[in-house]
């Protein structure tokens, strides 16, 4: 028997089924493979750049002080929004007490706009740290407001590699620029 098992290669159990369902999503692994941006700011921080642009060429749709309110570029929902610090810092813990403050604010006033803008149902809030924990741009915090809508979840990113957004995002951009509280 013994002699059985080592001959088994890992092959041979290829298409045994087992107790788990598995959704294959190969098109992910970007984020996984992908290069990873430079620690330092620059060039390659999409969040040190989007600043020295036009607010609808960087899709900014506040800025602040310490701080700006940006269009996510690959949404979950339309309206995702991310609130980034304008320095170059990859933790919560490394914001200024003034940096904090006005970070917290900015998060509020985005949820504000979100529900006049569209309305939803309710919100993910969150910041991913270190690549480990999922940061897409691990070297520059922001926080993610994701506005939420019942039954917004499908398959279809899954299974067609297709995002359905009903709105583009200069006309998102729009809508929550016009709904942000003064």
């Amino acid at each position: 028997m013994a002699d059985d098992v080592a001959t088994e290669l890992p092959g041979d159990f290829a298409g045994v089924p087992d107790a788990f369902e598995r959704l294959w999503t190969p098109h992910r692994a970007v984020y996984i493979e992908g290069a990873r941006p430079s620690e330092d700011a620059g060039e390659d921080c999409p969040f040190c750049a989007a600043p020295g642009k036009s607010d609808a060429d960087g899709l900014i749709v506040h800025r602040g002080e310490l701080c700006f309110v940006v269009l996510n570029l690959f949404p979950y929902n339309p309206g995702h929004l991310l609130v980034c610090p304008y320095r170059h810092v990859p933790l919560y813990v490394d914001l200024t007490d003034e940096e904090t403050a006005e970070f917290t604010a900015l998060t509020k006033q985005a949820i504000r706009a979100l529900e006049a803008a569209s309305a939803p149902m309710g919100f993910n809030l969150g910041m991913n740290q270190g690549a480990v924990a999922g940061a897409g741009v691990a070297a520059h915090l922001h926080q993610h407001v994701v506005p939420r809508w019942g039954g917004d979840m499908n398959f279809l990113p899954i299974v067609a590699q297709t995002k359905a957004l009903p709105f583009l995002l200069e006309d998102t951009r729009r809508r929550v620029v016009e709904s942000w509280p003064t």
